[in-house]
């Protein structure tokens, strides 16, 4: 029998993949390859849907994330399934954004159209994994440091500026324009996208992956922003996103890096082109 890399023992491997002796989490290799093989696949699909025919890449989100149920329910390790369940976020997000009937609608109002599905389905995955809302983030710890890191946002948004330069969403300047869509973003982009990734994700991925779950969530996030035709924008995206995991692992709260995500795009969309 292997030995526990925690305890010491020699233990055999629970139904929960932990040690029979202290519980330390014991995931194999082979669980490791299935869920990069799911990477890769999602990688897959989001070239086909930006780079060649997007009725073919939501085929195939729609093939990943049927895989991705199916082998939930089929799974016997608990943590590999919750891992594969949260998974099914991720293609869904790509299948939403672009399925939706959004032709003749204001784009900022895409946001919440898209969205509030998602977040639904988040929120079942946290019932069906069993995880409780401070397991994934949903806490207001350390509050002054969550309002610092908040500020962030404010550099992200003027590099991210400079490198994708985009359109305001809105035509003026003014508080009355500006307002709506700042809430809509925070809310939309900032807290949902967080809750996802950092939330329930980064916690199934940190549990087999151990540090390199952060990497692995990150890596997820980056993919899904190649349709801005900027590999340096995917590789920021990646950096950012890897800083907002080691805060959420190392806080346990999502409340600094939704505001910092939110301000991102605020300032992304609706400041820096009336002033860059």
């Amino acid at each position: 029998m292997p030995k526990c890399p925690n305890c010491g023992r020699e233990t055999e491997r629970t139904k929960d993949l932990a040690c029979q002796w202290c519980g330390y989490p014991l995931i194999t290799r082979d669980y490791h390859w299935g869920a990069i093989i799911y990477l890769l696949a999602i990688t897959g699909a989001e070239t086909t849907t930006v780079f060649f025919t997007p009725l073919w890449g939501i085929i195939s989100h729609i093939i990943i994330l049927v895989a991705l149920i199916l082998h939930s329910a089929l799974t016997s390790e608990h943590r590999y399934q919750q891992l594969v369940l949260s998974l099914s976020l991720v293609p869904l997000v790509r299948i939403m954004s672009l399925s939706m009937p959004l032709s003749g609608i204001p784009q900022i109002w895409w946001y919440p159209i898209i969205y509030a599905p998602l977040l639904v389905a988040a929120v079942v995955v946290i019932r069906l994994t069993g995880y409780r809302a401070r397991d994934v983030g949903l806490t207001f710890k350390l509050l002054p440091l969550q309002l610092a890191i908040a500020l962030t946002g404010f550099l992200f948004g003027v590099a991210e500026y400079f490198i994708l330069a985009p359109e305001a969403m809105v035509t003026a300047f003014t508080w009355q324009q500006i307002w709506l869509p700042a809430l809509l973003l925070l809310v939309c982009t900032g807290f949902t996208e967080e809750f996802i990734f950092r939330g329930v994700l980064q916690r199934s991925a940190v549990e087999v992956f151990k540090g390199w779950g952060i990497v692995y969530v990150s890596l997820l996030f980056a993919i899904l922003h190649m349709g801005f035709l900027s590999w340096i924008d995917v590789a920021f995206v990646f950096v950012v996103a890897l800083f907002f995991s080691w805060v959420v692992k190392r806080t346990g709260s999502l409340l600094g890096v939704t505001l910092s995500h939110g301000i991102t795009n605020i300032t992304l969309y609706l400041v820096f082109p009336f002033f860059l």
